[in-house]
C-alpha cells in the first residue's frame, strides 16, 4: 500500500454551519482553499476541531463531498471517525471510502473504559471493513480519558497493513517518542497531536502533525514542517516558537470554539460553533487572544 502521501502538516477542517447548524457550503469551499493555499499537505474532515461529535451522519457525508471535490487531489482528504460502537465505526469509514476519502482517521472510543483486547478487536474490525484504506490511528487521552499503548500500537501496526500511522494528541512527548521507536521497523508513520509539539515531534521521527492551527495561521505552522525538512532546524525552532504563544492563548477558551474565534479575528468569517458552544465572549480570554494574535502580526 502506496503511503506516500501520507506527511506533513494535515489541517483538521473547521466545519462552517448556518443558523440552522447545517454545513455552509460555500464557507467550507472556502476554508479548503484558504488551507491548501497556506500549505498543508492534507485535510481532515471532522476531526475534533470539526466538531464531528455534533454532525448528524448525512451531514458528515454531505460535507466530505463537498471537501473531496474542492480539494480536487491537491490534497489528499482523510475522514475522521469518532464514534463509540464498533458498528457504527465500520458503517462510516465504508461511506468515507464510497466517497473518496483517500483514508480514515479513528479516535479510540470516549466514555468508555475498553481493556486492550476490546480496544484491539475494535481497531481490528474497523481496518478489516475497508481493508484497501489507509487507516489512522487516533490517540487523545485528554478527551476519552485513558491512552493507547505503546504495545498496542505495535502490534495493530504490524498486523494490519493499512493501519499505517497515528496521531498522537497526549502532549507526552515520551510517549510519542515510544509509539515512534517500537514501530520503527515497519512504515508507520506518526504525527504529533499539539501543534506546540510539532518542531519535537519531529525531532523524535514524526512525520508532521495534525495541527488545529493551520485553520487560522497556516503560514506559521507550516514554515515549522517545511524549514525542518529542508535541513533548517533553527529556523524551524524561531517559527514554532512563534507560533506558541498564539497556540497557547487558546487554552483558557471553551473547546473547541477558540479555534473559530481565531478563525473569524482573521477575517475567515467561518461562523459559531455547534450548540451548546458559543463564541467566546468580550474580556480576558477573548482579549489575549486578540493579544498574542496582533503581536504575532496575524491580525
Amino acid at each position: 500500500m502506496n503511503t506516500d502521501f501520507i506527511k506533513g502538516v494535515i489541517v483538521p477542517i473547521l466545519t462552517p454551519i448556518d443558523e440552522n447548524e447545517l454545513i455552509d457550503e460555500a464557507k467550507l469551499r472556502d476554508q479548503v482553499d484558504y488551507v491548501i493555499n497556506g500549505g498543508v499537505l492534507g485535510i481532515l474532515a471532522f476531526g475534533s476541531n470539526g466538531e464531528f461529535y455534533a454532525v448528524e451522519d448525512e451531514e458528515m457525508e454531505r460535507g466530505l463531498k463537498i471537501m473531496v471535490d474542492q480539494a480536487a487531489g491537491r490534497v489528499p482528504v482523510y475522514f475522521g471517525i469518532g464514534a463509540i460502537s464498533t458498528k457504527k465505526c465500520c458503517r462510516l469509514a465504508k461511506m468515507a471510502v464510497e466517497n473518496g476519502a483517500a483514508g480514515i482517521s479513528v479516535l479510540q472510543p470516549m466514555f468508555l473504559k475498553p481493556t486492550e483486547t476490546e480496544l484491539y478487536n475494535h481497531f481490528k474490525t474497523i481496518a478489516e471493513s475497508v481493508p484497501e484504506t489507509p487507516m489512522l490511528l487516533y490517540n487523545n487521552p485528554g478527551r476519552v480519558g485513558y491512552t493507547m499503548s505503546a504495545g498496542l500500537v505495535e502490534r495493530l501496526a504490524k498486523e494490519f497493513d493499512n493501519i499505517v500511522g497515528m496521531k498522537d494528541t497526549s502532549g507526552d512527548i515520551t510517549q510519542t517518542a515510544e509509539f515512534i521507536r517500537r514501530t520503527r521497523g515497519t512504515d508507520f508513520k506518526v504525527f504529533g497531536g499539539k501543534d506546540t509539539l510539532l518542531y519535537a515531534s519531529m525531532c523524535h521521527g514524526a512525520v508532521g502533525g495534525v495541527c488545529t492551527a493551520a485553520n487560522f495561521m497556516p503560514e506559521l505552522i507550516t514554515d515549522v514542517y517545511n524549514k525542518f525538512v529542508a535541513g533548517d532546524l533553527q529556523g524551524s525552532l524561531e517559527a514554532q516558537f512563534k507560533l506558541n504563544p498564539v497556540r497557547l492563548s487558546m487554552d483558557p477558551a471553551s473547546f473547541p470554539v477558540a479555534a473559530k474565534d481565531m478563525a473569524n479575528l482573521r477575517g475567515r468569517n467561518v461562523g459559531l460553533p455547534y450548540k451548546p458552544n458559543v463564541a467566546t465572549p468580550e474580556g480576558p480570554v477573548l482579549g489575549q487572544i486578540r493579544k498574542e494574535m496582533e503581536t504575532a502580526g496575524l491580525i
